[in-house]
Parts: structure tokens; C-alpha cells; sequence
């Protein structure tokens, strides 16, 4: 969910009780085997573009556009706590767009004291991986 507040926006992060009973790094590999590099990338993407943040671990997220594009983008350094089900994202931008090097903090849900900070990367388009193609790697 993306939450426009005076100029900042903010990402709701969660997951579901079922997905802990795999690792992070299970969850986050087993996610970006859907899908295959494009080797197209961006320095940024339009704020109103942009439908979803999806933390597949602390390194790695998913950023999902109203057009149906995904992007993978790999933060500096990890955002610690990015994917626990217990924090958000937040960013204030001057413009209109998130960019390569803009800083992310992730906040607790619970006391809304910042957990850490991060810079974005470049935004890596992927595309789905054909039913066909996933059947024959497996």
C-alpha cells in the first residue's frame, strides 16, 4: 500500500504468518525464480507509477508498476528489518520520482522509531518466467 503524506510516501511492508516457516533468503529466492533479467534498467521510476514495494529480503526488493512492470532494485548495504512483517518503508522525495541513491528508512510499526536507512539502486526490469520454462527448469 502506498500512502501519500505531505509530501512523503509510505510503503506498508508485511508478511504473511504462513511464509516464516521458510527462510528470508528461502522466501526471496524462490520469489525472484518467477521471474528472468531483461537487462534493461532505470535510474528511476515515477512515484505514480510505482503500485508496490515488495521487501524480499533486507537487500533485495520487488518494485511492481501500474502498468504491470517489475522491477528488482538492490538497496545499498540491506535495510535492516526491510522485510520483518513488523515495519514500513518511508521516503521523502523533492520531485515526482524515486530515484538510484535516494535514502529509504524503514520504521518500526510499533513505536515508529526508525529501524535503519539505505540508499535505493538502479531499477532492474524483469520479466515473468512462461509456465513452460519454469516447469523445464525444475
Amino acid at each position: 500500500m502506498i500512502k501519500h503524506v505531505m509530501g512523503a510516501a509510505v510503503i506498508a511492508l508485511g508478511l504473511s504468518a504462513a511464509a516464516h516457516s521458510q527462510s528470508t533468503q528461502e522466501r526471496a529466492d524462490a520469489r525472484l525464480a518467477q521471474f528472468t533479467e531483461t537487462g534493461e534498467s532505470r535510474s528511476c521510476l515515477s512515484t505514480t507509477r510505482i503500485r508496490s514495494i515488495t521487501p524480499l529480503d533486507d537487500s533485495r526488493w520487488l518494485v511492481t508498476t501500474r502498468g504491470g512492470d517489475t522491477y528488482l532494485n538492490e538497496v545499498s548495504r540491506g535495510c535492516f528489518g526491510a522485510s520483518s512483517p513488523f515495519s514500513y518503508i518511508q521516503y521523502r522525495i523533492p520531485g515526482g520520482q524515486l530515484c538510484r541513491c535516494e535514502i529509504i528508512r524503514v520504521v518500526d510499526t510499533s513505536s515508529n522509531m526508525s529501524r535503519g536507512a539505505c540508499g535505493l539502486g538502479e531499477y532492474q526490469r524483469l520479466e515473468p518466467v512462461a509456465a513452460g520454462q519454469a516447469d523445464a527448469g525444475a
